[in-house]
Order: structure tokens, then C-alpha cells, then sequence
């Protein structure tokens, strides 16, 4: 565990470098690897961009859900060993579900999906899970955030369609504390949607879309050092209301440059939900 002392000493600021699209025009398509593997992506290309990245704990409480995207929150979860496929969908689902609703005041949320991650090649093949994703993104779009709905619950998904839903994400680290490869998110009211792109992401059994993310020097960063299994960021990915409030978070793991030569391998979870307003 990261002590206190060592969190009050981390810098308010860091300049890192984050991996954007560079939009050649071209259709963006990912093949999502099996896990264990690596994604293919064709089309467009990347851009390397020098940011500045705040230290978001000081300013954890100023932070709100409908304006930034994103709140950042103390959470115990009561799973030991996050590679227990059992432990995961029967105590960390409802954990979650209680979570998202307790930040985002939604009436009832649906976890279909979580994904294990890991910086290191070794442990990714071993285990067979995914790897980092350091390019930034948006995981659903105006077209696939509805489809999501329909797809997961068909026999209700006409209905819920005509009241506000939206998709929310918690992410948090499995082990230790983030040493390598943190997750920087960006504040939702600096991303426009001249930045956003379809990407098409094809799985064996479907065809999805995610927003790939190009640099405009407005966009504001956020990142929360040495995050512990005992935190969470809680985050918007999607949202059917189109009134002003956050409706997409950007974010992306990127290459520490305070990190130690040695440090650990990241290693975190994220659940995906579905949350009705």
C-alpha cells in the first residue's frame, strides 16, 4: 500500500506523452485479439502529444459526475483475488452496481462485462488477459452505446430506449498500487465532438464501435497517483442525454515518466455497465 506521506509528496503536475489518432480519413478498424493477444488496428495512424497531466487527489472533491465525467472515490471492495472468475461476477458485480449507483443516482444498473489488464507481456500471455490500452479512446459511440442495450436485454430494450440510460465503467488496480502505466482521463467538458472518430472494433460474434480521439490543446488531463485496489474511478463512457451534461470521458493509459526503473507491472480491472435513470 502506497502511505500518505508518499501521496503528499507526489507532484501536482507531470508532462507525459499520450498517444492520439491521427485522422488520415481512412475507415478505423480493430480485430480484437483473443486473450492473451494483442489487437490490430488499421486505418489512420498515431500522434504524439507532450501534455500536461494533473494530480486529480487534491481536487477530488470539486470533481462532479454530470460535469467532468468522472468522480474518483474511496471503495473497499470485499474480493481478495480479482483472478477468481467466481469471486468477480458474484461479489464485485453487485459491489459495482452499488457503487454506480451511489454516483451517478441511477435507478438500476447491469454489469455485462469486466476485463482484466496487465502492463507486463509475460503475465498478459500467461493468464491470458488483456493488455493496456494507450492510445486514447472513448469505449462507445452515439450508434453503440444504444446497441449495447439491445444486444444485452432485447426483451426490454425498446422500453428502456425511451428513458435516459448510460454506460459506466469502474476502474481500479488488482494488486498492488499503479507503479506503471496509470489511466489519465479527460475533464468531459474539454472534449468536443469534432475530436471524437468512429472506430470499428470486430469481435467473432459481433461488430462494435468505440470513439478514437484526436489532440485539440484545450483537452484537460487528470491522473491519480499510485492508485490502490482500495480506490476507484468511476467513469461515463456514454450517455443518452444530449443536454449539456458529460456524455463521453476520454482516457488512456499512459508511460509514466516518474515511474521507477523497477516498478511494478500495473495490473487493474474494469467493469462495464448498463445504469437507468
Amino acid at each position: 500500500m502506497a502511505d500518505i506521506a508518499e501521496l503528499d509528496t507526489a507532484p501536482e503536475t507531470i508532462e507525459a506523452e499520450l498517444i492520439y489518432l491521427a485522422d488520415t480519413g481512412e475507415k478505423l478498424v480493430t480485430q480484437v485479439a483473443d486473450p492473451g493477444g494483442r489487437d490490430q488496428r488499421q486505418g489512420g495512424g498515431n500522434e504524439t502529444h507532450r501534455v500536461k497531466i494533473l494530480n486529480g487527489r487534491p481536487l477530488a472533491a470539486r470533481f462532479d459526475f454530470e460535469r467532468e465525467g468522472f468522480r474518483f472515490v474511496g471503495d473497499k471492495s470485499q474480493v481478495r483475488n480479482f483472478y477468481d472468475e467466481d469471486k468477480i461476477r458474484r461479489v464485485y458485480y453487485p459491489e459495482c452496481e452499488a457503487l454506480i449507483q451511489k454516483v451517478s443516482g441511477a435507478k438500476r444498473v447491469v454489469v455485462f462485462d469486466h476485463t482484466l489488464r496487465t502492463a507486463s507481456d509475460q503475465q498478459r500471455e500467461n493468464q491470458k488477459i488483456r493488455d493496456i490500452v494507450s492510445r486514447v479512446h472513448n469505449d462507445y459511440t452515439e450508434w453503440s452505446g444504444p446497441q449495447r442495450v439491445r444486444d444485452l436485454l432485447p426483451q426490454e430494450a425498446d422500453d428502456l430506449l425511451r428513458r435516459r440510460f448510460a454506460i459506466i465503467q469502474v476502474w481500479r488496480p488488482i494488486r498492488h498500487p499503479v507503479e506503471t502505466f496509470p489511466l489519465a482521463i479527460c475533464d468531459a467538458g474539454s472534449l468536443s465532438p469534432n475530436n471524437l472518430v468512429v472506430s470499428e472494433r470486430r469481435y467473432p460474434d459481433r461488430v462494435g464501435q468505440t470513439y478514437a480521439i484526436t489532440h485539440h490543446p484545450a483537452h484537460a488531463w487528470y491522473w491519480f497517483p499510485r492508485m490502490r485496489r482500495d480506490e476507484a474511478l468511476v467513469f461515463k463512457v456514454y450517455d443518452s442525454l444530449t443536454d449539456g451534461r458529460a456524455r463521453w470521458t476520454a482516457h488512456t493509459a499512459f508511460d509514466d515518466p516518474t515511474a521507477a526503473p523497477d516498478a511494478k507491472p500495473r495490473e487493474s480491472i474494469e467493469i462495464r455497465t448498463l445504469a437507468f435513470f
